[in-house]
């Protein structure tokens, strides 16, 4: 049966938590059409080992390993492209810490099935919002949000999500290989080139969780690494290079 979806997970010291959400996952996905890719960068907490064993297990599961930690851009850069190769119409993007939740998955599947390109897991429209998020980080986020739609003249207003579903059009439409964020100015990047480029972008309200366990991956280089991409990304539009 040909691949409907593949689940792109980039993991680095996730050893907490790769188990629980490929199990997870396992749940609310369709073992005959869909799989999961953990993509994982050379953990040395032993991530990687620990995917390899579900691996033997669950024939819906795949892992890639990469020898070094190069930023969650180019992680998922490399699983795109693993599961364009499989074949899969839908290619999804979500974190193994389960701030995003498994259950949501199916939900954006659906609405990529029913007509989006890409399908944005967003905190920021109605129904959507964060837990276990202090009073700063809200801020921080939302007006990094704010800040990318204004300079960039678009209307989404979750810019900075990292849980997707690409129809696979958009993939091979967008230049991949021109994508240059390693950090999370990645998820604003790809979105917008999406934008650019025609397809239908619709945002599906979700709730973030705030990781339990592990440690974030979250640094002030990568904040400043997606400030510094938002008006290069808008200069690029203006001359016609994006």
């Amino acid at each position: 049966m040909p691949t409907r979806a593949v689940v792109c997970v980039p993991t680095y010291n996730e050893r907490e938590n790769v188990e629980a959400l490929v199990r997870a996952l396992g749940e609310v996905l369709d073992p005959t059409r869909d799989r999961v890719l953990v993509i994982d960068d050379g953990s040395p907490d032993g991530t990687g080992e620990i995917a390899d064993r579900l691996a033997t297990e669950l024939a819906w599961l795949g892992v890639l390993h990469r020898t070094s930690k190069e930023g969650i851009g180019r992680a998922y850069l490399a699983g795109f492209e693993q599961a364009l190769a499989s074949g899969a119409e839908l290619v999804l993007e979500m974190d193994c810490d389960f701030s995003h939740d498994p259950n949501d998955v199916p939900r954006l599947i659906a609405a990529c099935e029913n007509g989006a390109d890409l399908a944005l897991g967003s905190r920021w429209v109605e129904g959507g919002g964060t837990e276990n998020w202090g009073l700063l980080r809200r801020l921080v986020s939302r007006g990094g949000s704010l800040y990318a739609r204004l300079v960039l003249g678009v209307g989404i207003r979750d810019l900075t999500g990292g849980f997707k579903c690409f129809r696979r059009a958009v993939l091979e439409t967008i230049d991949r290989d021109a994508i240059s964020a390693r950090g999370y100015g990645f998820q604003i990047e790809g979105t917008y080139r999406a934008i650019r480029a025609g397809f239908r972008v619709v945002e599906i309200p979700i709730t973030f969780v705030d990781r339990r366990v592990g440690k974030s991956k979250m640094s002030g280089a990568i904040v400043l690494e997606a400030m510094h991409q938002v008006p290069v990304l808008r200069w690029k539009a203006l001359r016609g290079r994006l």
